[in-house]
């Protein structure tokens, strides 16, 4: 369970140092010193959804007016509900599924179909914090089963006659509408959902929130006069997008052969995050703060500190192109070796 307020994504994280090194720079680059048209390709847009079109017509709008090949969303949102939508941008869009499982916040207007007393309310919405059963609704794009979705926090924000505003925290995958149909039920007065907006998702939040007429603005300026400061405003780097995930750090004579396809070995780490447990979907960077590859972990941190050899990660997707740092690695009957 979160404290309250804070999703689990919102955990502090905290880098502990395994051995020292350095980065050379001529190789690589930061993250945020990308030339522009790379800055795009690896980019990520924390839209603010409008109500009326899909999420995924509004990847293709954002896709559209950057002129990037490809684009997609981090979690559908319905076309009446607002908030954010994080669109990855071409090479980024590799990074979907770490923001997809991420856990989101909403605040919703929930209509009773009569007044119920407010000690009521808040006695019943207490208990839908923690693992709760869901079955899908009929209009849903997944098999329609029960399972279990963990509410992380769930606080009452206002409550009006028979309107109530809250605001969630809740695993991904959960369905407003069918907590709040539920809250209805427990109450014995019915109910149902009258407005939703998101407000965070994952390592997003609505202080970055742009409009589509902020991006195209943005490009416009670019493409007319030549500015890139808005565009690179309204766009951050996809490492935002994984900045929720636990990190391990590389040291640069071990990045091209993850680049190339090879498991990552304890000698090639310089640092990693202090919780690090087995099993976990990680995310490696550079020296520089980019991006290398999302792994999962084969070993926890206290194990890694200690080992001197040994497979520390096994890759599940790679975002950097190989080559782009020199090779210092070479690979041996499945292992990587120095």
């Amino acid at each position: 369970m979160s404290s309250a307020g804070k999703l689990p994504s919102e955990a502090e994280r905290v880098l502990v140092r395994k051995t020292g090194a350095w980065t050379n720079p001529s190789y690589g680059t930061y993250p945020e010193k990308r030339p522009i048209l790379e800055y795009i390709e690896k980019g990520v847009v924390n839209i603010d959804k409008p109500k009326g079109p899909t999420s995924h017509e509004v990847a293709a709008w954002v896709k559209g007016i950057l002129g990037v090949s490809t684009a997609g969303h981090a979690g559908s949102l319905d076309p009446k509900v607002t908030g954010l939508l994080p669109a990855l941008l071409g090479k980024a869009t590799k990074a979907v599924p770490a923001l997809r499982l991420s856990g989101k916040e909403y605040v919703c207007l929930l209509k009773l179909h009569k007044e119920m007393p407010q000690k009521s309310i808040r006695q019943v919405c207490e208990e839908f914090t923690g693992p709760i059963y869901q079955m899908p609704p009929i209009k849903s794009a997944v098999k329609r089963v029960i399972r279990i979705r963990t509410i992380y926090y769930l606080e009452m924000l206002e409550i009006e006659g028979s309107s109530v505003l809250f605001r969630v925290g809740c695993e991904a995958g959960t369905y407003i509408r069918k907590l709040c149909h539920d809250i209805g039920l427990a109450l014995g007065c019915g109910g149902h959902m009258q407005e939703l907006r998101r407000t965070k998702a994952g390592p997003f939040t609505e202080e970055t929130l742009v409009t589509l007429q902020d991006v195209k603005d943005a490009y416009v300026f670019w493409k007319e006069d030549g500015d890139e400061s808005e565009l690179r405003r309204v766009i951050m780097p996809m490492e935002t997008a994984v900045a929720h995930l636990p990190k391990i750090i590389l040291r640069d004579s071990a990045v091209d052969a993850v680049c190339s396809g090879a498991a990552l070995a304890v000698p090639g780490i310089t640092s990693l995050d202090a919780n690090l447990e087995k099993g976990d979907l990680t995310a490696l960077f550079t020296l520089k703060g980019e991006l290398i590859a999302l792994a999962k972990a084969e070993m926890n941190t206290e194990e890694i500190l200690k080992a001197s050899s040994g497979i520390a990660a096994s890759l599940i997707r790679v975002m950097m192109e190989a080559g782009t740092y020199p090779k210092g690695w070479t690979k041996k009957e499945d292992n990587v070796i120095p």
